[in-house]
Order: structure tokens, then C-alpha cells, then sequence
């Protein structure tokens, strides 16, 4: 992480060249000469990486570690400084031509002293850092070092060999099938077996006389073409190649030579995205007979798709018994029958560790086989992998070569991931957040830093750093964990920078490094304390507090904000938090505030709105919050707020307009009393994206408010929540300006979920619905709730993209018919076409709930006939409509429908016993109490 936090380094200190205050005084001298030590120990930076992993390069990993930790302390100053500045010109409104006042003469005085004497004394440990470059022969690489691989040959111990029957079969059977030239991509991790897994399938007899020609070529890094072609030529017996210099010339060689042959090429170790260079070699390869495979090894998906592949074969790990069994083969060798029953408990354990990762399990069986005594495979067991002396040379190995491959920017993103626990579930949207906070991602005028961290955590998914991922209704990841081994890796790297401490466990309170940079402390039970050690941690950068299911949080805040001052990430979550002091504000490089779930907390200091820093506030689930801090306008920078479910809070502050960076805004309340924040405020927030909930729209009386807030022109809203009244469940009256304002709010068309809550007639009507409603043809989700005095819902028949369709306490519905389908009754004729009207082509999902009311579901017997219904519904639940006596033929004769619930709605549930029993018993699920 060296090499980033330098580049940080260094871009703000430019920064802090081009103030015209830092030129008063002598800071910008001191501030030039940072730099030009910077410059000067970048220059070396990659191969102090390089040599750091070498036996006896103890001292160049000391040098690494002293220059990071010089870098963090003058990141803070220079962090300290330009807060400074910023708040100054905020507060005394001078942007522009920034004419100081008295008092900020004053304090910036005191400032630059404090700043200059700081700089002053990094100044002299950065020149002792940058002199001993010299001193271990640290170089600039002015072309890029690749790192030496070892060369792969097709020759395998097929006895060796343990597990991987079904994808040995599978990878066969791919290559036995006939058809065009297919490209085969066997992709994992470094040490997940790939190359291994490439031998078998290469020396199996069916394949072996399945082909004419098989080849096998270690391609590495870099792809160079000549060489491969000469390699494949060679194999091929053709020695013309000797005599060629030109590339044209070998590739038509190349060509010529397996024209018309069926042929295997196995290319081991494949690095490059380049698709021009694979192209010259596939182009030469494409002569060869219909039925010839090119199989290639690689731990990037990405290199699988510039490669074309027809095929993505991922290896996972090994099973428990087969990982037991590999490790036997090793660490049991030569052993008597007594030694290994001694041992066999032990080494089951340790075998364990390993994950079914075989390079791990190869490496520690190695290690173990030294070792003779139960002491001290223990003594083993009780170790970290990446502790162990083999693992430097052995074990991460090939995973340094993944991380060399990566560019710096992914390096700290990869190696920040060593702060989660092993086996931790990682959010991809919390850890993008964290990135950010810490200043890993760097926005552009077309791309944002959310973007970028999307694009980063992807780019270390398709190179095999993440796993077991959990996915979204649209195939986009939410979730993943990391490889235990990996995640040894990225331990290793880090070394005490990033940690878990357990609040409960002595092993790793006293393993706690005070010079620890980014800390997880795990809190399990509610007896568990806050180590005092992390509040003399005054160097923290991150602090994530995680609960569990049963921990509480127990954490002095106080002392925390008097003594953590370093921090940009802090989350103190799902705890029993009632007060949040104002010395927050001694925080100035808080980027990330999480204090959601605090169900006892109250308020919020007007100091949280001196954090001019911050990015990130989640205060969601705190129920007791009554209002947010007055001056939230402040928070300039602020891109994510978070505060969905603070059902007491009634307005939102004014100056809600000035927070312009905002991406995600849960809720906006509408004030009734001229306290709060007007909804034309929303007219600012451009960039708003995801969902969002406006309450208490019985506020505004001018629709001109509403169609200042622009939802329309918010691209990026996915989600949208209207509420008449302040709550879900709060009646709004709906008056006729209430109705104008609806119509006011039309969100996007590309909207995929829309609720409306809260919505309270005066009288009974059939219901004034948003003319845009029926424009939505995007519309996925729709829930309608808590209506009053409704009796006919609105038109969503159309709908051609509508999945699910939530309905709850529409209390003035007694009949659903076909005004629901959009059909009037006068419409339908004999001569209509049943192939022609659908309603609700796509609807998966209907939930009817608290229909008190409600006592027909009819569409006659002209609209059952003429129109198809509801042609894919899986899904029907009906609860608490007592009223109700019947169900529509459609749905009886549905059969899509998989499952039916139905409870308390008497009436229905005897007619489901009884004469729709021959229907119901025909649904997979059906689940109907009170029979």
C-alpha cells in the first residue's frame, strides 16, 4: 500500500502549492521540499515492493513500513490544513477573491505556525527515508521488472492427483465434443489447481488419441507471440522456424503447419488483455480441423473474454475429504501407523485451515512432514498461515503474481480488505464506501467516484481476489466473501496495518499493534467490552464496530471522539447509543459516519455539521431521532444520506438545496409548520439516485413546489415512495391540491418501483390517480397502501414490465372487476380477439392485504373469455379479507400459479376446502389455515 498512499501524498501537496495562503509564509518552502523527497522515493517505490517478498529482506520491509507511516502523518497535516482553509473561506464567504477578515488572520496565523513546525519536523524523517534508498540498493525500474514464473510442462503424477473426478470428467467431455475451433478457460486463483487440473486433461487416453496434435505451451507474462508460435511450432516437429525473423512469416508457418489438423493447444498461465495479440495467434490457428480445442489456464476472467472463450470453466476448492486426503499424501509420508493416529486429530485441524486451496495444502503438508511431535503440529495449528515460514516462499508466491499484475490504485484496495475477519460477508456498495472515504477512488468529470469503486471491485472479481458471490435480481453482485488463504495474503501484505480484534479474546487484544491503521473490533456477547487499547490507537484511520447478533455496543464515544482524531471511518452501529457528543467535531477527517440503528438515540449535535469533510452519514433505523441538525447545508461534500426509518422526524432543515454532491437521500419530510426545508429544495439534488421516500406531501399546497423539485429530470431514482401524510400509515387527507401536487411529482420513466401510501379521500370517489402512472412502462414493483375512502384502483393493467403488485387497506374497494383490467364491460364482444388484450402481461406476484372491505373478485364471464389474465402469475397471497367469497376463474385454472396463502379471510378459505379443492390440490404451495 506503500505506493498509494505516496501518490496521495503527492497530489495533495500539489494542491497545497497552488493555496496563495500557503505562499505568506514559509510552509510553501517546506511543502516543495516534501515533494521533491516524494518524487525521489516513488521513483523506487516498485522495486522496494519487489524486494520486500525476498529471504532476508527483513530491512526493506523496515523501510517500506517507516515510509508509510511518515506518509500517513503527513497526510493528516496536509488533511488538517486544507480543512482549515476550506471551512475559513465557507464560513467567511471569500471564495473568490478570499479577502481575510480579523479573526481568520488570527486563526490562520496560529494555523500556519502550527503547520509549518509540523512539516518542519516530517521534513527530517522523510530526508532520513529518502537517503536510505541508497543504502539497500533500492533502483528506479525505468521499464517494468516481470517477475520470473516458473515454466509449466504437461507431465503430471497422475497418482498424485486427489479429487477433481467431476470436473476431470467434465473437462474431457468438452474437449471430446466435436464442432467448430472452441476456446476453453479454466480460471481461479493462484493455487486453486488450474494448471493441475490442465495436465490431467491433457494425459487422459481419450484425449490423447481424440487428437492429432497436442500442445502444450507456458505462455506467463509477457504474451509474446513469436514465442508462442515458435513454441507451438516446435511441438509440431516443425523446425523451419529457425531460419524465420519476421513474425509474418512464423504466423504463416504457423498456419500452414496445422491446417486441417485436429489439434489440442493447452496455453498454461495466460495473462494478457491485450486482444490484438491473441488475435495474430488465433487468426494463424483457425486453419486447424473443426473439433480442435484450445484450452487455457488463467486467474482472470477477463483475460477468459478477451480470449473468446466458448467455455468458463471456474475451479472451486477441494472438498474436505479430498483436501484431508492431499495432505495426508504429504505430511503422513513415511510415518508409522502410530504416528499418524497420534497426529490424525491435528492434522485434520490444520488440514482445515487450508480451505481446499491444494497449494496450501501441498505448502503446510510439506511443513509438516518436518515436524515430528504433537507439540509441534500445535504449535502450528495455533499459528496464522500467513505466520508460517513456508508461506512467504511458498504459499504466496503465486498469489504475488496476481497482486504484481494488478495496478497500484487496486493494490490498497485489495490489501484494505485485510481489516474483515476471515469467512466475513462483504457488502460490495459498504466496501466501495469505505474505499472512498479513505481516498481510494478518484472521480472524473464523466465518472463518479461510486463508478470508479464499481469498476474497481469488479476488476479484482475477474481476477479471482473475491468469491462465493450473492447476486441481485439483475445478475449485479451485492455480496462476496474473500478466500481464507487470500485473505492470509492480504494479512500478510498489511502486517499489523489492518486488523479484527475480538472485544472477548485476550490472543487478540494482545496482538493489538498501536500503529494500526485500520481496525474491525468484533463485539459478541453483551458482557464484551471495548478494548482500552483502541482508544490509545491515535493513529486509526477506520474504526468499524460490528455487534453480531448478540453483542452490544459498548463504546465510550466521549473518550473516542477526544482521542481518535485521525479517524475517516467510523461505524457504531446497531448499539444502544442515546447520545452522540459534540466533541464529534474534533473528527475533521471524518469521511464516514454510521450510527444507524441506534434506537435510543434522540438527536444529533450541531457539531456533526462542522465534519466538512464528510461523505457518508447513516442514522437509518433510529427511531427516536427527532430532527436532523439545523445546519446540514454545510455538509458541502456530503454524497450518501442515509435516514430511512426515523419515523420521528417531522421536517427536514433548510438548506437541504446546497447539498449538491448528494447521491443517495433516503427520505425527505415535507414540514407543515415553515420550519423546515420546502420540496422544491429536492429541485437541487441532481444527482440523486436509488430509492427515495418523500413524506408528508399533505403539506405542500402549491403544486408549483412539487414541480420544483424536479423528479422527472433524477435519471438516476430507481425507487419512489410517496406518502400523503408524514408516515406510511398516517391518514393524508387528500384535498385537490393535494391531487395536483401527485401529478407534479412524475418520476422518471426508466422508474422500476413506485409505492404511494397514506392517501385519505374525503368522501367515497373512485379514486384521482397520476396521469403518469400509466407512462411507466419500466414499472416493476407497485405498492399502494393505507387508502381511504377508495373504491376503484388505479390503472396498472398496462403495465408491460410490472412483476409485483402490492395491495394493503384499500378501504373503500368492495368489487374487482374488469375496470381493474383497464376493460370496460361495454367493450368486450363476441368478435373480440382473446389473443389480442393481455392484462398484466408480466405479473408474477399479487398480494391483496386488509381489504376489509373488498367482498367481489369477478371479471364476468365475457372478460375471463376474452382477455388473457395475469398469463405468468407464480404468486398469489390474500390476508385479512373476510369479506371476500370468491376467486376468479383464472386464477383457479391458472397453471403458472406455484404458490397460494391465503389466512384470516374465512369465507374464501371454506370455498378453498371445499369446491376449489381440485384446483388447490394442483398448486405446488398452497398454504390456507383456518380450513
Amino acid at each position: 500500500m506503500a505506493e498509494a498512499i505516496v501518490s496521495r501524498v503527492l497530489e495533495k501537496l500539489s494542491s497545497v502549492l497552488e493555496e496563495e495562503v500557503s505562499r505568506i509564509t514559509n510552509v510553501h518552502g517546506e511543502v516543495e521540499k516534501l515533494a521533491s523527497n516524494f518524487r525521489a522515493v516513488k521513483a523506487v517505490l516498485e522495486d522496494a515492493e519487489r524486494q520486500q517478498m525476498g529471504k532476508g529482506k527483513a530491512s526493506v520491509r523496515d523501510w517500506l513500513y517507516k515510509l508509510k507511516e511518515v506518509s500517513y502523518d503527513i497526510e493528516n497535516v496536509l488533511d488538517e490544513w486544507s480543512t482549515t482553509i476550506f471551512k475559513s473561506k465557507l464560513e467567511k464567504k471569500k471564495v473568490c477573491s478570499f479577502i481575510p477578515s480579523p479573526s481568520f488572520c488570527f486563526n490562520r496565523g496560529k494555523l500556519l505556525h502550527k503547520t509549518a513546525h509540523k512539516i518542519l519536523e516530517l521534513n527530517g524523517r522523510l530526508d532520513v527515508i529518502a537517503n536510505e534508498r541508497e543504502k539497500y540498493g533500492l533502483k528506479e525500474l525505468s521499464v517494468e521488472k516481470p517477475i520470473r514464473r516458473e515454466q509449466t510442462t504437461s507431465l503430471v503424477n497422475l497418482a498424485e492427483v486427489c479429487g477433481r473426478v467431476m470436473d476431470k470428467e467434465r473437462i474431457v467431455d468438452i474437449l471430446l465434443n466435436e464442432g467448430r475451433i472452441d476456446v476453453i478457460s479454466i480460471v481461479g486463483v493462484g493455487g486453486i489447481g488450474k494448471t493441475t487440473l490442465a495436465q490431467v486433461a491433457f494425459n487422459n487416453e481419450k484425449v490423447e488419441s481424440h487428437f492429432e496434435k497436442r500442445i502444450w505451451v507456458c505462455v506467463s507474462d509477457p504474451f509474446d507471440v513469436m514465442r508462442i508460435a515458435k513454441a507451438i511450432l516446435t511441438s509440431l516437429g516443425e523446425n523451419a522456424w529457425q531460419n524465420l525473423v519476421e513474425l509474418e512469416d512464423v504466423l504463416k508457418l504457423l498456419r500452414d503447419s496445422v491446417k486441417d489438423k485436429k489439434f489440442l493447444l493447452v496455453l498454461d498461465d495466460v495473462w494478457t488483455e491485450q486482444y490484438e495479440r491473441w488475435g495474430l495467434l488465433r487468426d494463424s490457428l483457425s486453419s486447424g480441423s473443426l473439433g480442435s480445442k484450445i484450452l487455457v489456464t488463467t486467474r482472470k476472467e477477463t483475460v477468459a473474454r478477451t480470449m473468446g472463450c466458448t467455455t468458463l470453466f471456474p475451479v472451486e476448492q477441494l472438498s474436505e475429504e479430498e483436501s484431508w486426503l492431499l495432505f495426508c499424501q504429504i505430511a503422513f509420508l513415511g510415518r508409522s501407523k502410530e504416528d499418524r493416529e497420534n497426529l490424525r486429530e491435528i492434522g485434520r485441524k490444520i488440514a482445515g485451515k487450508c480451505k481446499g486451496l491444494p497449494l496450501a495444502l501441498k505448502t503446510v503438508g510439506g511443513l509438516m512432514l518436518l515436524k515430528k511431535t504433537v507439540k509441534e503440529w500445535q504449535s502450528v495449528l495455533d499459528s496464522e498461515i500467513w505466520e508460517l515460514e513456508v508461506a512467504e516462499e511458498g504459499l504466496f508466491r503465486p498469489l504475488m503474481f496476481s497482486y504484481y499484475d494488478l495496478p497500484s490504485h487496486l493494490r490498497q484496495c485489495f490489501s484494505y480488505c485485510a481489516v474483515f475477519p476471515k469467512d466475513y460477508v462483504i457488502k460490495k456498495s459498504q466496501l466501495i464506501e469505505l474505499w472512498m472515504a479513505l481516498g481510494f477512488l478518484k472521480g472524473t468529470k464523466n465518472r463518479d467516484m461510486e463508478t470508479v469503486g464499481e469498476d474497481y471491485f469488479n476488476d479484482l472479481s475477474l481476477r479471482s481476489f473475491f468469491q462465493d458471490f450473492e447476486k441481485d435480481e439483475h445478475g449485479g453482485i451485492i455480496k462476496c466473501k474473500m478466500h481464507d488463504i487470500v485473505h492470509d495474503f492480504a494479512q500478510f501484505l498489511t502486517r499489523g496495518e489492518c486488523l479484527t480484534v475480538e472485544a472477548g479474546s485476550s490472543s487478540s487484544i494482545e496482538g493489538f499493534n498501536e500503529s494500526a491503521r485500520h481496525v474491525m473490533l468484533m463485539i459478541s456477547y453483551p458482557s464484551d467490552e471495548c478494548p482500552t487499547h483502541i482508544y490509545d490507537a491515535e493513529n486509526l484511520h477506520t474504526l468499524l464496530v460490528d455487534c453480531g447478533a448478540f453483542g452490544e455496543l459498548n463504546v465510550d464515544l466521549l473518550k473516542l471522539f477526544e482521542k481518535l482524531k485521525c479517524l475517516r471511518i467510523l461505524k457504531c452501529h446497531s448499539g444502544r447509543i442515546n447520545k452522540c457528543p459534540k466533541q464529534i467535531r474534533n473528527l475533521i477527517h471524518l469521511r464516514s459516519l454510521d450510527l444507524s440503528h441506534n434506537g435510543l438515540l434522540e438527536e444529533l449535535p450541531e457539531a456533526v455539521c462542522d465534519l466538512y469533510n464528510l461523505l457518508i452519514l447513516d442514522i437509518s433505523g433510529c427511531r427516536k431521532l427527532r430532527s436532523l441538525p439545523c445546519r446540514m447545508g454545510n455538509l458541502i461534500n456530503l454524497r450518501h444520506l442515509r435516514n430511512s426509518f426515523t419515523d420521528c422526524v417531522e421536517f427536514m432543515p433548510k438548506g437541504m438545496e446546497k447539498l449538491t454532491c448528494l447521491r443517495t437521500l433516503s427520505e425527505f419530510v415535507v414540514d407543515g409548520g415553515g420550519k423546515g426545508a420546502a420540496l422544491s429544495e429536492l429541485g437541487n439534488l441532481i444527482h440523486l439516485r436509488g430509492e427515495l421516500v418523500i413524506r408528508g406531501l399533505r403539506n405542500v399546497r402549491d403544486k408549483r413546489e412539487a414541480e420544483k423539485a424536479q423528479l422527472r429530470n433524477k435519471k438516476g431514482l430507481t425507487a419512489l415512495r410517496l406518502a400523503i401524510g408524514s408516515g406510511a400509515f398516517d391518514e393524508g387527507l387528500v384535498s385537490e391540491a393535494s391531487i395536483l401536487v401527485l401529478e407534479a411529482l412524475e418520476p422518471p420513466l426508466d422508474l422500476e418501483k413506485l409505492g404511494i401510501w397514506a392517501y385519505k379521500c374525503p368522501t367515497p370517489t373512485l379514486g384521482v390517480w397520476p396521469s403518469w402512472i400509466v407512462s411507466l412502462t419500466k414499472l416493476k414493483h407497485f405498492w399502494l397502501g393505507n387508502c381511504v375512502n377508495v373504491e376503484q384502483l388505479p390503472p396498472l393493467w398496462k403495465l408491460p414490465s410490472l412483476e409485483s403488485l402490492s395491495l394493503r387497506e384499500i378501504g373503500g374497494v368492495k368489487k374487482v372487476g374488469v375496470e381493474f383490467l383497464g376493460i370496460e364491460t361495454s367493450s368486450l364482444s363476441p368478435s373480440s380477439s382473446s389473443s389480442s388484450v393481455v392484462a398484466f402481461p408480466n405479473l408474477k406476484s399479487l398480494v391483496f392485504s386488509f381489504m376489509m372491505e373488498w367482498e367481489e373478485w369477478d371479471y364476468g364471464s365475457r372478460g375471463e373469455e376474452d382477455i388473457k389474465i395475469m398469463p405468468r402469475l407464480s404468486s398469489l397471497e390474500i390476508y385479512e379479507c373476510e369479506k371476500l367469497k370468491m376467486l376468479p376463474d383464472s386464477i383457479l385454472r391458472s397453471t403458472t400459479l406455484q404458490t397460494l396463502k391465503i389466512s384470516h379471510s374465512r369465507v374464501i378459505s371454506s370455498r378453498c376446502k371445499e369446491e376449489y379443492q381440485p384446483h388447490i390440490s394442483r398448486i405446488p404451495k398452497a398454504d390456507i389455515p383456518w380450513w
